[in-house]
Order: C-alpha cells, then sequence, then structure tokens
C-alpha cells in the first residue's frame, strides 16, 4: 500500500539533518533494477518506508503508472512524499523511481539502511553500523553489481523545503 503525504516524513527530515555515518554508492543498473532491488531486499524483513524527492529530472512515468494502478494521485509530480507499507510495495516503489530518474531518499522501518539515489544513475546506501552496510554490499557485489570505488556523496540536504 502506497500512501501520498502532504509533508516530508519525519525519518526523512533527521536523515537529511545527519545522514547516516557509513556509505557505498553503486551504478544503477537501469536494465536490471529488479534483480538489483530484490537483491539488497532480501536481506532485510521491512515493515514499510518513507520516500521523499530532492529533485525530478523528468516526468517520473513508472512511478505515475505503478501510482495510477494502486489509485494513489500526486498533487505535484515534481516534489512528493510517499509512504508504503509491506515488502512487496516497497520493492514496486523503489523500482519504479530508481528508472525514473529521480533524485530521493528512501528510509525503511525498521531502519536497518537508508538510500539516496541521483538521476545520474548512482545509488548511495547508508547505514548507521560498518556491519550493516558490509553486508549489504557484499550481497551486491556477489550478484555483480558495480560499486563505485572512492566515491563518497557529500552533503545532500534535502534542500526543497
Amino acid at each position: 500500500m502506497i500512501t501520498a503525504l502532504s509533508e516530508r516524513p519525519e525519518e526523512i527530515r533527521h536523515f537529511f539533518a545527519a545522514p547516516w555515518q557509513f556509505q557505498q554508492t553503486f551504478k544503477t543498473p537501469l536494465k536490471d533494477l529488479n534483480r538489483f532491488v530484490s537483491t539488497f531486499l532480501a536481506l532485510f524483513s521491512l515493515e514499510k518506508g518513507a520516500l521523499s524527492t530532492d529533485e525530478v529530472a523528468f516526468e517520473p512515468k513508472k512511478l505515475l503508472q505503478l501510482l495510477a494502478g494502486k489509485s494513489v494521485q500526486l498533487e505535484n509530480v515534481w516534489s512528493f512524499d510517499l509512504n508504503v507499507k509491506g515488502q512487496q510495495g516497497i520493492a514496486e516503489l523503489l523500482e519504479a523511481v530508481l528508472g525514473d530518474w529521480v533524485d530521493f531518499a528512501f528510509v525503511p522501518l525498521p531502519e536497518s539502511f537508508a538510500i539516496y539515489a541521483d538521476h545520474d544513475e548512482y545509488t548511495t546506501f547508508y547505514a548507521n553500523y560498518e556491519s550493516d552496510l558490509s553486508a549489504l554490499v557484499m550481497e551486491l557485489e556477489n550478484a555483480g553489481f558495480t560499486p563505485v570505488v572512492g566515491y563518497t556523496r557529500g552533503g545532500i540536504d534535502g534542500g526543497r523545503r
């Protein structure tokens, strides 16, 4: 279940104010998004998640199609906040926004990792604990996904509001 929100969720505001200490960026595999998302989500049992845009470069057609199928409408397709429940809903939402060149933050519950992705096709995973990030990175690398070596994402501030 996906719900459009009228304001940025608290967990996203906290993440933008203080991104988690450990991070690793991967090249977003646009032609293999289903497997990419399935690979990292398989490590976690997630109840729900919050997603908030930072910038939308192009009309998010895949996301709009997903939302229309779930009878969810956005007031503004260029700036939006969403809640999603359930592992399958999380997977569908992430796959859609990763494929639409949307800059966004995603924080699930429980807060085992966070994502900041951008329209330059980079997906950065964050964790509060190095061991959590290491497990996620190892799973993605073992599945053949490409880490961006030596890249550290600088200041994300969620500046749209």
